[in-house]
């Protein structure tokens, strides 16, 4: 504790030793004789002796910025370099260089919620970007602010139907779902106190049979399914959202946000509730986070979905200006009437989403997810070629999918990483499940099945 004394104390007669520790000696002792200490020993008194570290930090010397850059290089290269044939909820899209430079400019990069709208209109103004463009993306009527990633917001949809279910507390959930997705709603739905029931998967899709049975039974306010499902598979929800609806139950889809540039809508599919995590919009994997969760559902749902909504109006001088809009501030602070936890959200990766967006536009959007479909359906037909491979499920996939080695899976996977290759995740004893996105070439494909073949 001596050493932070002297670590603080001035040098030279100017202000503290280091530029970053602006307390001098004077400030020091004006807050100890504040809070009715002598010293910054007497200040930490109450913490065993036998936990305080006494010892010389093992900090290096300082270093110029081509040493730090240098370091951090010699660093990032013990990493293992692998062509990533792996998804289950993050996949290796391709990221434009001019999103990051975009994103540090300093209108858009802050840390704070803007409720002062005056001094936020760069952060308003990309978060009602984004939300027009999720809204387009998912075909919904209106899109709130973002969410902190695609689980959470699954898990706030549950909430959301259950508040407007109003009576209604049990919400029927697909076996087909990502079973990380489901831990985070059994996590929400066990503090809330709402009832979850699943409905089975039958040859790997939901059984529309046995969600009837489940709805008949009653008290149901909402279902959960995802599109394409946890194995890649792309269910046919045809006469679902009649069924749901026919129970005065709200229909929640979760989907990969790029795959709806092709994929039916949830909107055309009948659903209320969008959601799902939009990390296949150009985010890096980043080692599996942070992300950005979407949700999206029809105008009269506005009023319980929870986050933020901003929208465009004038000014005083009629100029264009974005507010936040249907809420007010006490919502986000009072939590006993807040319609969920969600205030700040990583709106930062609600830009990255959107600049993205707006640099593919749809075409690019739906050739690179053409370009995944297709990349897929190759590496498929060619693992099956090998006799080593058969499909598990005989249904339509997009660009992920399950098959079942004749091998030992984990010495297949860890002969292919030492190889270079991240070569799928293990869903069985004897299942590996692949996905191919954009980046992966024709050679990539061919060289992963000469290894496996």
């Amino acid at each position: 504790m001596e050493k932070t004394n002297e670590f603080l104390s001035p040098q030279n007669g100017q202000g503290g030793g280091y530029k970053y520790f602006p307390h001098t000696e004077a400030d020091l002792k004006a807050m100890m004789e504040k809070v009715g200490v002598a010293s910054l020993d007497e200040l930490y008194a109450e913490v065993p002796s036998e936990i305080r570290f006494r010892g010389d930090y093992q900090l290096p010397t300082e270093m110029s910025e081509l040493e730090v850059r240098q370091l951090f290089e010699q660093l990032g290269s013990q990493n293992r370099q692998l062509t990533c044939f792996a998804g289950a909820g993050v996949y290796d899209h391709y990221t434009p260089s001019v999103i990051p430079a975009l994103l540090s400019r300093s209108e858009f990069l802050t840390s704070y919620t803007p409720y002062q709208a005056e001094i936020s209109q760069g952060t308003l103004h990309y978060i009602f970007e984004y939300q027009s463009m999720m809204a387009e993306l998912t075909g919904m009527d209106i899109s709130n602010a973002s969410m902190y990633d695609g689980t959470t917001a699954t898990a706030e949809a549950v909430m959301m139907a259950v508040a407007a279910g109003k009576k209604q507390n049990t919400v029927l959930v697909s076996e087909t779902i990502d079973p990380k997705t489901l831990e985070v709603v059994k996590t929400y739905a066990h503090f809330h106190g709402i009832e979850l029931k699943m409905i089975p998967q039958r040859e790997g899709v939901t059984d529309k049979e046995q969600m009837t049975s489940l709805l008949n039974e009653g008290d149901v306010a909402g279902v959960l399914v995802q599109q394409p499902n946890y194995f890649g598979i792309v269910e046919d929800y045809t006469g679902f959202a009649d069924s749901i609806h026919q129970k005065k139950a709200l229909f929640i889809m979760n989907s990969i946000a790029a795959d709806l540039a092709v994929l039916k809508t949830p909107a055309e599919w009948g659903a209320d509730i969008a959601v799902g995590d939009g990390q296949s919009l150009g985010i890096p994997m980043q080692f599996g986070g942070p992300y950005v969760g979407y949700m999206c559902c029809t105008e009269k749902l506005i009023r319980k979905m929870p986050g933020r909504i901003v929208g465009k109006t004038v000014d005083n001088r009629g100029q264009r200006a974005f507010v936040l809009t249907l809420q007010a501030r006490e919502q986000h602070i009072r939590r006993q009437k807040a319609t969920s936890n969600i205030c700040s959200n990583q709106s930062l990766m609600a830009l990255w989403v959107t600049v993205y967006m707006s640099l593919m536009g749809k075409q690019g959007l739906k050739e690179a997810a053409e370009l995944s479909y297709a990349g897929a359906h190759y590496l498929c037909d060619r693992l099956l070629a090998t006799g080593r491979f058969t499909l598990v499920y005989n249904q339509p996939f997009f660009n992920e999918f399950v098959v079942r080695y004749d091998g030992n899976v984990d010495d297949l996977q860890r002969r292919l990483a030492d190889n270079g290759i991240f070569g799928g995740v293990k869903v069985a004893d004897d299942q590996l499940m692949f996905a191919v996105t954009e980046k992966r070439t024709k050679e990539e494909i061919d060289g992963l099945v000469a290894f496996v073949s």
